[in-house]
Order: C-alpha cells, then structure tokens, then sequence
C-alpha cells in the first residue's frame, strides 16, 4: 500500500457478489484505501469485513452515509435503490460510486447531477468495460485506419446465465437482461470510436415479461453499421467465448468477445493480446476513479457518458415496443 497517497475510506452498502468482487480488486491495488462494510443484517457484514480485511461495519446503510469516518459511498445494491442512497450520500458530503446500472431513467441523472455540483462532490459509475484492455486497443486499431473505413460491426455477447434474487424481479432491477447485464455492451458498441447515430432493438419470441435476448441494429456517424447479439439464454462454448468481428474496405479485425485475442487482417497483420491481468476493466476502473478523488478531476468514464448509455437502452426499449 502506498503510504505517500493520503488515505480514502470506501463504505459499501450491500453485500453481494459486486462487493465481493470489487473489495478483491480494491485489495489488489496500490491505492490506500481502507474499506467499511454496511448491510442491514450485520452478521454479513462481519462476515464481508473479517474476509476482506476490512476496518469496520455499518448494521444500516444510513449509519455508513452518516459517518465521519468514511469518504466515499459505494452503492452495491438492487438498481431501484440506487437513486435515493446516492442523493442521501451526496447530501452528506460523500463521493459516491454507483454499481451498473446505475440509475432507473435518464432523466434521474439530472436529479443526481444537480446535488452532486450542489455537494460538490463526484458520483462515479462503476462501468467496467469502458476501461477493458480490448477496447483501447480496438480504439486504437479502428483509428489507426489498419482496416481503412469501419463498414461492419458485429458484436456476440450471447451467453446462457441463471437469473437469481433481484435481477429477476424487474421492480428491483429496473429491466430485464439488456437493462441489469447488457449496458455492458451499449458503453462497449457506444466507445469503439465511432459515433453511434441511431439503434433499433429486436426481441426473438414472446414480448412478455422481462427480456432475456434481444438483437441490436447499429448506424454510426461514420457510416457504418452493425449489429449487437445480446442474449442470457443461448449457450456459447465454455459458457461465454465468442467471436465479434469488425469489417473495413481494407480488411477484418476478429477478437473474442471478452477479450483474450485480437486477430488484424488489414494493411498490417497482427495477433494481439489485451492481457488477462486485468481483463475485465475493474483494476483501471478503480485506479482512474480514487486518481479523480485525490486530484479532484473528472475521471475517464464521465458521468455524461453514463448518461448516454441510459438513454440508449431506453430508445431500444422504446423502439421494441413501437
């Protein structure tokens, strides 16, 4: 832990597999940062403080957003609460960080945005793949031009996942699978480096109940176009590789989807690995966002780009249901 850096106090509420997940990440990172545990049954509590080697508990969420003690409000919680926690801890003078996804509409990141410059403190949403190694480096690919003009875009996020708890109570999660998993995908097809123009959402079967697959159609500023495969009910092989292509007048680039390779075929050939170290994002997310805290700037991810995702699933919503 690097003793130089002043100290940050994270207080999670909830106990889930988001914090568990992130208190892993946190503990890996050369950050000083200590972390509290807040949940209304304390026993859990205690338990996520004894395994992450945490510095204390909170039995309720409210005595965490209240403490001196604590710097920052992590929201690990069902979607539908995310709102009301994040405004309570904005109006006590917390940095908050909002676990995907983050508020139920667009327009509650106006409500948000006023009491965080009102507070003068930052809400940080935790959106992972805007700092995964296979994105900058399909940035840098796509402008490099090692393809020539980007004409297709094809995304497989297809994967069979059990929905457990609250995710499949849409009251609480705010959506179905495009809603709770698939923003994952919408900040990904949205930061390729093109500018995304226009999206059309298909829903294969029944239209009832909470969405489980949806297909995606594409335009870009650019011209470009493509597609995004997002399902929680097709099989993939070993439950989650797959192949995503982008295709230019100059050649192809084939990556998984997850980001293990990157295959160029263009003006240069290339085989790339992104890394595995930290695949998912989480390790950058959290290196920009206590890096924003200390030296009170905006972090990479903006808020305002967090918004455009929200906006973005709400227009293929609304598209399904036209």
């Amino acid at each position: 832990m690097n003793s130089e850096m002043n100290p940050i106090r994270v207080a999670f509420l909830g106990c889930g597999f988001a914090t568990k997940l992130h208190s892993k990440t946190i503990s890996k990172i050369n950050q000083n940062v200590s972390c509290y545990y807040a949940s209304r049954a304390a026993e859990k509590a205690q338990s996520y403080n004894q395994r992450f080697d945490g510095v204390g508990i909170f039995s309720s969420y409210e005595a965490a957003i209240q403490s001196d003690e604590v710097d920052v409000i992590f929201v690990a919680t069902p979607p539908a609460s995310h709102m009301e926690l994040t405004l309570s801890a904005l109006k006590a003078g917390k940095h908050v960080m909002v676990e995907k996804p983050p508020f139920l509409k667009s327009k509650d990141f106006d409500t948000i945005e006023k009491e965080s410059n009102k507070s003068g403190k930052q809400v940080f949403i935790a959106e992972n793949y805007f700092y995964k190694p296979l994105l900058s480096h399909l940035q840098s690919l796509i402008k490099s031009k090692i393809i020539g003009e980007v004409l297709f875009v094809h995304i497989n996020a297809l994967k069979q996942q059990k929905i457990k708890g609250w995710r499949g109570d849409t009251n609480l999660s705010g959506g179905g699978a495009l809603f709770e998993g698939g923003i994952h995908w919408i900040n990904f097809v949205s930061n390729l480096g093109l500018n995304l123009k226009t999206v059309k959402g298909w829903r294969p079967g029944s239209l009832e109940g909470m969405d489980k697959s949806i297909l995606i159609s594409l335009e870009y500023e650019e011209k470009a176009v493509g597609s995004l495969y997002h399902s929680w009910e097709t099989p993939s092989l070993f439950k989650g590789l797959r192949i995503s292509k982008i295709y230019g007048t100059e050649g192809s680039i084939t990556f998984e989807s997850n980001g293990i390779f990157i295959i160029v075929r263009g003006r240069e050939k290339k085989f790339i690995f992104p890394g595995l170290k930290d695949i998912a994002g989480y390790k950058g997310m959290f290196e920009d966002f206590f890096q924003s805290i200390r030296e009170e700037k905006e972090p990479d991810f903006t808020f305002s780009l967090a918004k455009k995702d929200i906006v973005t699933i709400e227009k293929i919503y609304a598209s399904i249901k036209s």
